[in-house]
């Protein structure tokens, strides 16, 4: 970025360098063991050229202040909101104040593995067309590998069922965002992430790692367990503006959950759930699941 600054009828020319990702990270009562370790993961990243953006969304915590505030490095931007407004206009909120190309999204109780950085931008550096690019993730404290597809198709067939993409290890660049004018919307919380990748599917691709880049931390107090429910409830609604904006990957979707006899046949339904797959001989009867 260059700025032209005027003394007494002489123009100096400065260069004003911003850094190519800003990471996002929303924190509401975060535990300050957590809230360590995840500050920690960003900062031990092999790709450096970052600012790391946090918001406090319990502005009654001054602890969080302050534990953020006693790392020394220049990259972090701490900002405090004067009341509650919730994670979706948090996030939005942080975005007006991101500087980076690459927006990186990251929770405030996940652990980001040294490299996430440096391969996801390396990836929508040579991939100009994919407009976000995620990964794998660990799960914690339970270990199990959360694997999502991969193609840009499968990812968006996937995503008129589930959220096909993992919010908290994702990249997105941000001229797509503003370009489109797509925000995260309070109506579909707690399933905000889920509309923000199906409103994405029509103006752009994605693109997830084969690899888990992510600890994510899935706990009794996690949002999803603690209003399933509501959870539940918003996420059908996302499935079912999902499935009438884009009926092609409806059917291309139907298609894909059966396995074919002869070619003809349906003889093998595939139910998938996130990481989980359950196969039901011919679409009735359960034998077996894949976690």
């Amino acid at each position: 970025l260059w700025a032209t600054i005027l003394f007494s009828g002489f123009a100096l020319e400065v260069i004003i360098r911003l850094p190519k990702i800003s990471v996002l990270t929303p924190l509401y009562n975060t535990e300050p063991d957590q809230l360590k370790e995840m500050i920690e993961s960003v900062l031990a990243q092999s790709f450096s050229d970052f600012e790391f953006l946090l918001l406090n969304d319990s502005p009654d915590n001054t602890e969080l202040e302050s534990l953020v505030k006693g790392f020394s490095d220049p990259r972090i931007r701490f900002f405090s909101n004067e009341e509650n407004l919730g994670i979706s206009e948090s996030r939005n909120k942080l975005l007006g104040l991101a500087s980076g190309d690459y927006i990186a999204i990251l929770d405030h109780d996940d652990i980001c593995y040294p490299t996430r950085l440096e391969k996801e931008a390396a990836y929508l550096d040579s991939h100009p067309d994919v407009g976000v690019c995620s990964s794998w993730a660990d799960e914690i404290p339970s270990g199990r590998m959360l694997r999502v597809p991969e193609s840009n198709e499968d990812i968006k067939r996937g995503l008129l069922s589930d959220c096909a993409v993992i919010h908290s290890a994702a990249m997105i660049r941000k001229d797509v965002l503003l370009k489109n004018h797509i925000r995260w919307e309070a109506v579909y919380s707690p399933a905000e992430d889920y509309m923000l990748w199906v409103k994405l599917m029509e103006v752009t691709m994605f693109y997830n790692l084969q690899e888990p880049l992510l600890k994510y931390r899935n706990t009794p107090d996690n949002t999803t367990h603690k209003k399933s429910d509501l959870m539940e409830d918003r996420a059908n609604v996302v499935r079912s503006y999902a499935i009438r904006t884009y009926p092609y990957f409806l059917l291309q979707h139907d298609r894909k959950r059966w396995v074919y006899l002869f070619g003809k046949i349906p003889f093998l339904k595939v139910k998938n759930y996130g990481s989980k797959s359950e196969y039901l001989l011919f679409g009735i009867l359960k034998i077996w699941t894949i976690l």
